[in-house]
């Protein structure tokens, strides 16, 4: 039988070059320490300097020899986001790996610097913007990859055009489950974009199953719930696997060989809620071509990029 695949099977990545967006804490820290134990150059780009100082800290401590670089970048404000893309262009002579794993999840209703549905904001457009930016330098590497991080939350989850920043109606899961189904449709459209031209890179997608991080505290901390809380704490010490394997999924999507453009990975075990990685299906509505050209168009209206090269 074949070993189910784990950090050991990471390829070495001495030489690359790669970014990982919320690489301060949660799956994007094992990411992260993950790559530069593997012999990465990885920036961490981080909403929070402090946060990412201090996760850079401690991975040094265990990997003293790792190189990383935090990179001051809110994916919550497009007018920051801009010029730390553009001093990436202008720093960077190559990039292979883009690892779009920042999010928020269920919040109550807020808005990003632009008055976007912050869950809509950060999860999708922020890294729309953000991909599109950095499109160029990926294109020039060879074997570059685009990973985009959805969740099982998609399953759930629809694109409400005539509402999409929950202005008349919200629901904290609704939103960030149209998020996550959006992280999807970008990265499948992405992917016939990038066949179009001919491109050696390409677009997937991978989802962490159900694993313990802080992003499901959030919520409850935000909205002062005890018993939400609570409940999140009796799920996670009963359903969740860690952070570390949760990381597995985009692991295997930025590092294994044999991973094709628009592949979808996620945990190999009960209902996809842990395990190790392999290919999973979404949903159909991810793979509907008429709508991911229509949140295309809008996310370009939205944010102004514009994504000249495809």
């Amino acid at each position: 039988m074949k070993a189910k695949w784990s950090a050991a099977d990471i390829p070495d990545q001495s030489g690359r070059v790669v970014i990982v967006t919320g690489a301060n804490s949660g799956l994007g820290y094992q990411t992260t320490l993950m790559l530069a134990a593997k012999g990465a150059r990885v920036l961490m780009a981080c909403r929070s300097l402090q946060r990412g100082n201090q996760a850079k800290e401690d991975i040094v401590k265990a990997l003293p020899h790792a190189q990383l670089e935090v990179i001051d970048l809110d994916l919550a404000d497009l007018e920051s986001l801009r010029p730390a893309a553009e001093m990436l262009r202008g720093s960077l002579d190559r990039l292979d790996l883009l690892i779009n794993n920042a999010g928020v999840m269920a919040i109550p209703r807020q808005v990003t610097a632009q008055n976007f549905e912050r869950q809509f904001g950060v999860n999708h457009l922020g890294h729309f913007a953000l991909t599109g930016a950095l499109l160029p330098l990926l294109l020039s590497t060879a074997g570059s990859r685009i990973v985009n991080v959805s969740s099982l939350a998609h399953r759930n989850g629809r694109i409400d055009f005539s509402d999409l920043h929950g202005t008349r109606k919200y629901s904290r899961f609704g939103a960030y489950s149209q998020s996550k189904l959006a992280n999807l449709l970008f990265t499948i459209e992405l992917h016939r974009r990038l066949q179009r031209i001919g491109a050696g890179t390409i677009s997937v997608a991978a989802h962490p199953g159900w694993a313990a991080t802080r992003l499901q505290y959030a919520a409850p901390s935000e909205t002062g719930s005890t018993i939400e809380l609570y409940v999140m704490r009796t799920l996670n010490s009963l359903l969740a696997q860690s952070a570390a394997q949760g990381a597995l999924p985009q692991l295997y999507a930025a590092t294994a060989p044999g991973v094709s453009g628009a592949d979808y990975i996620g945990p190999d075990g009960w209902m996809e809620m842990r395990g190790h990685p392999r290919k999973v299906t979404a949903k159909a509505t991810a793979l509907d071509e008429n709508t991911a050209r229509d949140l295309w168009q809008v996310s370009v209206a939205h944010t102004g990029q514009m994504y000249t090269d495809l």
